[in-house]
Parts: C-alpha cells; sequence; structure tokens
C-alpha cells in the first residue's frame, strides 16, 4: 500500500483537504408550521364537508348584507304602483333609472350631500387632532395621574351612546363658561366627536409600540416634545391614522340620532335627517325616497372597497414588535 504525503505550500506547510460541505437533512416543511383553525390533515379528510359549511356561511352573510342593498336599489328603479304593490317583486318589471335623477333634484340631495362632507371633513381634521394629542401624551410623555385619566376614558366605552345624549345636549345649547347656544352649528356636531374613547386608544397602542430610543436621540439632537410628535411619531403612525380617519368620517357620515337633535334648521341638516324629514311629508314618493338612501350609501360603500385593506393591516400594524 502507498502513502501519498500531502500537498506542500510553499512555505512549507500543509495545505489542508477541502472540507466537504454538510448535507443538510430536509425536514417535513420549507418553513416553520402555520397554526390554522382546521389542521391540514382534518382539511385532508374532511374537505367537502369543510367546503360545504364555508359555501353556507358564504351565501348567509351575503345574503344578510348585500340584500337590503339590492332591495333599495331595485326599489328605485320600479313604478310607483308596482312598488306599492302587496306582493313584492324582486325583479322589477319596468326599469325607471331617471328616478334617481329626479330625486337629486326634488330632494335638494346636493344642497345635504355638500353639509355632510363638510361636517365630515371638519369633524375629521379636529378628531385627529385632539385625539393625537392626548394620545401622545398619554403615551410618551407620561402626566401625572396618566393611568387614572386612560381608565376614565375607557370607562366610558362602556357607557351606551344613548345614555350620553342629555348630558351632550345640555352642554350644546350652554356650552359651560362661554355660555354660548352651538344648536344649528357645525361646533355641534365636531365637538362631541373629538371625545372618542376607542380612538384615543386605538392610537395610544400604536404610539406605544415606538421605541423611546428615537424620541431620546431626537432629543439629544436639540428636538423638542412638539418637534417629535411632527417628525417621528406622525410619519411613524401612517397606518394607524388612515384607519382611524376611516372611523371618524363613516361614524359622522352615517350618525342620525345626534344630528336629528342638535340641527333643527333644514338648511344645516346633514344627508340622513334630511332623507328622514322628507319621507314623513307627502311630496316625495317612495321610489324617490329609495333612490335618495341609495345616493347616500354610495360614498361609504367606495371608501370601504378602497381601504378594506387598510383598515385591517392598520389595525394590525404595531401589535408586535421586531
Amino acid at each position: 500500500m502507498t502513502l501519498t504525503a500531502p500537498p506542500r505550500t510553499p512555505l512549507g506547510g500543509v495545505t489542508p483537504a477541502p472540507l466537504e460541505p454538510r448535507k443538510q437533512r430536509r425536514r417535513g416543511g420549507a418553513g416553520p408550521a402555520t397554526r390554522t383553525l382546521v389542521s391540514a390533515v382534518d382539511l385532508r379528510r374532511h374537505r367537502r364537508l369543510y367546503f360545504l359549511v364555508l359555501g353556507l356561511a358564504l351565501t348567509v352573510f351575503a345574503l344578510v348584507f348585500l340584500f337590503p342593498m339590492y332591495w333599495m336599489v331595485i326599489s328605485a328603479l320600479k313604478a310607483p304602483a308596482e312598488y306599492a304593490r302587496s306582493t313584492p317583486t324582486f325583479v322589477p318589471e319596468s326599469f325607471h333609472p331617471d328616478t334617481y335623477a329626479t330625486a337629486w333634484t326634488n330632494m335638494r340631495i346636493a344642497k345635504y350631500f355638500t353639509n355632510t362632507v363638510f361636517y365630515a371633513l371638519g369633524g375629521w381634521l379636529i378628531s385627529l387632532l385632539f385625539d393625537i394629542g392626548v394620545a401622545y401624551a398619554l403615551s410618551k410623555l407620561k402626566p401625572v395621574f396618566g393611568k387614572v385619566i386612560l381608565g376614565a376614558i375607557l370607562a366610558s366605552l362602556m357607557l351606551p351612546a344613548s345614555a350620553l345624549l342629555v348630558p351632550a345636549y345640555k352642554t350644546v345649547i350652554d356650552l359651560p363658561l362661554l355660555h354660548i347656544n352651538l344648536l344649528n352649528t357645525p361646533w355641534a356636531l365636531w365637538l362631541p366627536a373629538v371625545a372618542n374613547a376607542f380612538n384615543i386608544y386605538v392610537l395610544k397602542r400604536f404610539i406605544d409600540q415606538i421605541p423611546d430610543d428615537l424620541l431620546d436621540a431626537a432629543s439629544i439632537d436639540g428636538a423638542g416634545k412638539l418637534r417629535q410628535l411632527w417628525s417621528i411619531i406622525l410619519p411613524l403612525s401612517r397606518p394607524v391614522l388612515g384607519v382611524v380617519s376611516i372611523f371618524i368620517i363613516v361614524a359622522m357620515w352615517k350618525d342620525f340620532l345626534w344630528p336629528l337633535l342638535v340641527l333643527q334648521d333644514p338648511e344645516s341638516q346633514t344627508l340622513s335627517v334630511a332623507l328622514s324629514r322628507l319621507s314623513n311629508t307627502s311630496q316625495v314618493p317612495p321610489t324617490e325616497f329609495m333612490a335618495g338612501l341609495a345616493i347616500a350609501s354610495v360614498p361609504m360603500i367606495v371608501v370601504f372597497l378602497i381601504f378594506q385593506r387598510s383598515i385591517i393591516g392598520g389595525l394590525s400594524a404595531g401589535s408586535m414588535k421586531g
């Protein structure tokens, strides 16, 4: 048996033999297992039953949520005589799309639509400024009795909205200290909408996830508290700000009971209040009223369809660190 010496380098050293790469044994999956409500084994075993139950649930939810919208749209397309029948028709016998144009003109929807947009945008701006300030103060400034204040804010979520109507109305008709009557003014809608405990809590939980090291570094560079809020907190909070903005606008748009109490002047009413008032008069046919309801629901449906992913993503953003 002949032995061969290992090759030597020019300096007399021995060149080490190349190491063979380790063979990595593949495990069952390419990545970490994902935990789901139904395991993969049960899904393969009861696949038909699973999809049957899923399809049935989707069908029931679609009927519950979509059928009222469908009925509202087709009711406006019917003739008044067909709409008044005791036996309903699910498909109009004759289509009258001009009912929408007539309702837009006769019910002055453009006027009330403009009022509602103005109230929604103004309430969004004021509410966002107030809620961000409160959430930032409770999260990063650590005020005295901050936990007590947060507890009181969260406790207000336990009260039904109807229980606050009388105190809020008495406040609006005689504003404390200033003694100003805010009825039939935008401030009657904006001021009560500002104090929203849910939006403050969502913003605070998101701001809690922002590392204090960023604020400490900005403080060393000479940035004050307002500068930190403007340059660090707000840019990092864009996802949750988008979600809270959608919540505020939708709440202002669809609110009915409070605007009905504080906006008694017909010229200053929102679209929902004006439609309710016009429905009680004999001058508006029921088909035109249904057309007005359909027109009023379009903006919020469009907003939801466009921002539905942002709503889920913004609420989950900041829930995990890393």
